[in-house]
């Protein structure tokens, strides 16, 4: 009975880490985004 709980657990855990992972990862996809938007932004108006 225990050797289950300890294997849900894990998988808990390891289901845990990947969401935190994925949010990590779209966090960074979308800051980079801004930073290339005000990029464009900024050239934009010189011209």
């Amino acid at each position: 009975m225990t050797d289950i709980l300890k294997k849900l657990s894990l998988l808990g855990a390891i289901g845990v880490m990947l969401v935190g992972l994925a949010a990590c990862d779209n966090t960074i996809r979308g800051v980079g985004q801004d930073i290339n938007e005000s990029a464009e932004a900024v050239d934009d108006s010189t011209d």
